[in-house]
């Protein structure tokens, strides 16, 4: 069978006191490997789309990887019941990915791919850029309602999570101010898609902010200071660690953003106040 992104399948509604058969759409899951060098790194559980972001987002997540030009070539494989993403570096980041293998003292598993150690779990966090434009009250609003209607895997599955990167400059006309979204079941997966995107088309990470559709856990921390993007939004909370981390990169955190209300947990001077108005016309 071919894999998409999401499967129509058959169940049972339990609807007013009656149990009938039924349809639905529910979105595809399954093992994707990153290979480097023809040795797999780590298997992740995800939807299968966006897979050449995804490969872009995983590296520079796992800091095997700095720019885009980093990465030569990548392509997916359908192997078995999963998908071999083969990913082909250059000649010096693929040496420092070996040297940095044979360091390691065991295999490496799920959640932390590559970690063999509390510190490495627990590293310095890279430090964002100093943004270019302000954020308001409105952008927020604006990031989260936005996110929402771009959810169209979402929309058919209500199992999906989103990540999507928000222009705070000017944007030409004919653009949307959400430059980019990417769905995954996983919210890591999501954000990984999408900061592989980000890294792909060349965007000035100073110029955006990034929002997401679950909670703040460190990992969503330290992968959008590693994309050095210095806003993160979210519709959940944060944890502790996620906002101790946020304050080390410099990163303003906004949580619980609902509506026209959120909560600012890191660097609220990055705030601007007072300014209304849509996202894309309220900085040039």
């Amino acid at each position: 069978m071919e894999k998409g992104q999401s499967l129509r399948v058959s169940e049972w509604q339990f609807r007013q006191g009656v149990l009938a058969e039924g349809r639905r759409i529910v979105p595809e899951e399954v093992p994707i490997a990153f290979s480097y060098g023809g040795s797999t790194h780590a298997v992740m559980m995800a939807t299968p789309a966006d897979l050449v972001d995804f490969a872009y987002g995983f590296s520079l997540a796992e800091e095997i990887i700095t720019k885009a030009d980093d990465i030569l070539a990548v392509e997916p494989i359908e192997a078995g019941g999963g998908i071999d993403i083969q990913i082909t570096l250059k000649d010096a980041t693929a040496e420092a990915l070996s040297a940095r293998r044979r360091r390691m003292a065991g295999p490496v598993g799920c959640g932390l791919c590559g970690i063999e150690s509390i510190e490495q779990a627990v590293r310095t966090v890279a430090q964002v850029s100093e943004p270019r434009f302000a954020l308001t009250p409105q952008a927020v609003a604006d990031a989260v309602r936005l996110l929402g209607e771009g959810q169209d895997l979402n929309r058919e599955t209500r199992a999906v999570h989103a990540a999507g990167y928000l222009a705070l400059g000017r944007v030409p006309e004919g653009q949307k101010p959400l430059l980019a979204i990417r769905e995954d079941v996983g919210r890591h997966n999501a954000l990984d898609k999408l900061c592989g995107a980000v890294l792909r088309a060349e965007r000035r990470p100073d110029e955006g902010a990034v929002v997401v559709t679950s909670r703040l856990s460190v990992e969503m921390v330290q992968k959008t200071a590693l994309l050095r993007c210095p806003f993160l939004i979210a519709i959940s909370a944060p944890t502790a660690l996620a906002i101790e981390t946020a304050q080390q990169a410099g990163m303003t955190l906004i949580g619980i953003a609902r509506g026209a209300e959120f909560e600012v947990f890191t660097r609220p001077d990055r705030l601007m106040m007072g300014e209304a108005g849509n996202v894309a016309e309220s900085h040039g």
